[in-house]
């Protein structure tokens, strides 16, 4: 994919952009300067429907994923009831087909009520999720995850796995780092990531199974994921924009800087952006995660964990990384589309068109999201969406 002054080019070896020529429909856009990308593709957003509607729903969210250019989401299981069962999942279809404005991909959870036990049917529920998850909490057993991976290996299926070893919480809320011990808060440990991605990489290794790790935050998960690539095990994994943007050395006494896992050191942060450059990160998904305003202004000890994403993602990401010359955009685009695509066997479904000279200060109030919590609020950022459009239906306009 080659994207030059303001337009995006099909290049032969790498296959079309878009699924047809749509360069008459595009072309008054294209006359004002604008950049016209494929819909982005998040593999991991909280929409809360069903069961916590309060703080999301699949219409509220996936007009949120429209508004910041997502024409396809994948939508985490800690919802109630849990996605454990060819009844539970079918209600939440039933919700996406009846409000959903873009392509919405529900997971399914590994085990029976996300508690860590049991593993699913996973033949019965193969048919209905886009892949495997019990997000929101780590599969504590090694012999339930290798059970999970040999069913996935089996029914083709990925496994992605959120990575917290609980016996290493310690009660921490935000990274035992610098910040926390310098204002008295308990710190969530490095290790609490990436020794959980490191028995899955050995038990992925041994069982071939297709593996995933969502929201990488440190520098060790990095170098365990870069060298698992080289020894040949089927793994990628993603991170999201706050990661790469923001450390520890940003946090302030507000409930937006609360997320799990938690902004990290500066160290982490640089490693996090090698591992985009390098490869390592095939991809960058959100992790988008509404709560209510009641839920997010306790601070950073009694808040929920969690931030939405969706409307944010692009400009934060084009601001600090493509203006900035970390990276070009046609890897940050390919990072956002292709890549996810690829991994989750989802097809390309529409396009958004961007106003990238477009400089204007992040506001929450504006969100289409019922999440407001973000810690880019009142940020000066580049890139404006204009317009998306899923399967030909025109699902967001500014």
């Amino acid at each position: 994919m080659e994207i030059t002054g303001g337009k995006v080019k099909r290049n032969m070896t790498a296959g079309s952009v878009f699924p047809c020529d749509l360069s008459a429909v595009l072309s008054g856009f294209l006359k004002k300067g604008y950049t016209v990308l494929p819909g982005f593709c998040d593999v991991h957003v909280h929409f809360r429907e069903p069961g916590l509607s309060y703080k999301e729903t699949i219409k509220t969210g996936s007009l949120s994923a429209a508004a910041g250019g997502y024409t396809d989401v994948c939508t985490m299981p800690n919802v109630d009831p849990v996605p454990d069962s060819a009844e539970n999942i079918k209600k939440q279809l039933g919700i996406i087909e009846r409000d959903a404005v873009i392509k919405v991909h529900p997971y399914a959870s590994i085990t029976v009520g996300r508690r860590g036990f049991d593993v699913v049917d996973f033949a019965e529920l193969s048919q209905y999720a886009i892949a495997f998850s019990d997000d929101g909490s780590g599969v504590q057993t090694p012999e339930v995850m290798e059970r999970a991976m040999r069913l996935a290996k089996q029914y083709g299926k990925i496994i992605a796995a959120h990575c917290e070893d609980n016996t290493l919480l310690h009660g921490g809320y935000i990274h035992d780092g610098a910040y926390a011990k310098a204002h008295g808060h308990k710190g969530i440990c490095s290790e609490s990531e990436w020794k959980q991605i490191e028995r899955d990489l050995e038990l992925a290794a041994k069982t071939g199974c297709a593996y995933h790790v969502c929201h990488i935050s440190t520098k060790e998960s990095v170098e365990l994921i870069r060298q698992a690539k080289k020894s040949g095990v089927d793994v990628s994994c993603e991170t999201a924009p706050h990661y790469l943007v923001l450390d520890e050395n940003d946090l302030c006494e507000d409930g937006r800087f609360k997320m799990n896992p938690p902004l990290r050191s500066k160290e982490d942060r640089e490693a996090l952006i090698e591992g985009v450059i390098d490869g390592t990160v095939d991809m960058i998904a959100t992790d988008h995660a509404p709560h209510s305003v009641q839920e997010k202004s306790k601070g950073l000890k009694d808040s929920a964990f969690g931030i939405v994403g969706l409307e944010t993602a692009f400009p934060v990401l084009y601001t600090e990384l493509v203006r900035k010359n970390v990276i070009t955009l046609d890897r940050l685009v390919y990072m956002l589309t292709e890549a996810p695509r690829k991994r989750f066997g989802i097809k390309e479904s529409g396009y958004s068109v961007w106003d990238l000279d477009s400089e204007y200060e992040v506001c929450s109030d504006k969100f289409l999201s019922k999440g407001k919590s973000t810690p880019f609020e009142g940020r000066k950022v580049y890139g404006k969406c204009v317009l998306t459009v899923c399967d030909g239906k025109t699902v967001f306009e500014n």
